[in-house]
């Protein structure tokens, strides 16, 4: 008797299940292949931070780090050089999934250096570097939501390469990024190229959220102010949804879609519940949507599979 699994059920309702951890021992177990086959995941994110603890808290990479360190070369070359070859290899576990659907899935994110948040040709370089680097077709590169990191994206999409923009948290600010996508694409259709492959998503963030706006209402004495705990996240994640569905169905898009232009994706990040008082499946329950991606901690992913409740939100 085959049990239901909650996680593979997502994709009947248009969510994509992203794993927001990568390791070589995660690769190396098999236990990222098992994610893909039982679970239904179908993407990954990675951030320097994921890097460090997946580097620093094992012995995964010692042989690595023997063959690969110089003398006189940085840590953080080293550190590119553990990184790509993970992504490499979650890209091509990927690479099935991304062929079937048609570039719509099946993508690995690696973030630019953190110090370029300000700086949009330096982010437009790394990200140009990074891209030939990993050399995958399904590679996104993540790209700060900066007003900086807004240029470099829409430089990248318009060079063809796949991006992720990430650190989100206002509706304001999204509406910015999908305006910079379309600028890309169309920049890319006037040069006459493929829009076939060039994918992206809008990384926006959910719990922290409202663990800032919570900090606030916890301050305030009025029951109206106690009831609107737990809210503000998702409320905020919702106005940003319809925006994106106002976007994607536009005359504007339709004219690149026509070209072969696949439409941005909302993906919803930090989707970990930081408040234990809260549900540990909040951030997944309430954002079940059609055309977006959740990318769950390890620790929400177990816990949506042993008891998330499906619905459209």
């Amino acid at each position: 008797m085959t049990h239901k699994n909650p996680l593979r059920d997502l994709h009947r309702f248009g969510v994509s299940v992203w794993y927001d951890y990568v390791s070589r021992g995660l690769i190396a177990s098999g236990e990222l292949a098992r994610l893909i086959e039982e679970d239904g995941v179908r993407g990954v994110t990675s951030n320097p931070t994921i890097f460090e603890k997946a580097i620093g808290g094992s012995s995964d990479y010692d042989d690595s780090i023997r063959v690969h360190a110089r003398p006189g070369m940085t840590p953080t070359d080293l550190f590119e050089k553990l990184a790509v070859a993970d992504i490499q290899a979650a890209c091509d576990l990927f690479r099935p999934l991304y062929a079937e659907s048609k570039a719509g899935d099946g993508f690995v994110s690696l973030e630019v250096a953190p110090s370029l948040a300000r700086d949009a040709a330096g982010t437009v370089a790394d990200g140009k570097r990074l891209w030939a680097a990993v050399s995958r077709p399904n590679l996104m590169i993540k790209v700060p939501g900066t007003v900086e990191g807004l240029q470099a994206f829409e430089d990248l999409t318009a060079e063809g390469i796949s991006v992720n923009v990430t650190l989100l948290f206002s509706l304001e600010r999204y509406m910015d990024v999908a305006e910079s996508y379309l600028k890309g694409l169309e920049r890319r259709a006037a040069a006459g190229k493929d829009l076939s492959k060039v994918a992206s998503v809008a990384s926006f963030f959910v719990s922290r959220v409202d663990s800032a706006i919570d900090a606030i209402l916890e301050k305030r004495s009025e029951p109206e102010a106690k009831a609107l705990l737990g809210k503000a996240a998702i409320a905020n994640a919702k106005l940003a949804y319809q925006h994106g569905k106002k976007v994607f169905s536009s005359a504007r898009f339709n004219a690149l879609k026509a070209k072969g232009a696949l439409a941005q994706r909302l993906l919803w990040a930090s989707t970990g519940t930081k408040n234990p008082a809260y549900r540990d499946v909040l951030y997944v329950e309430e954002l079940i949507g059609p055309d977006t991606v959740n990318t769950m901690p390890p620790a929400t992913v177990d816990a949506y599979r042993a008891h998330g409740a499906g619905r459209f939100s």
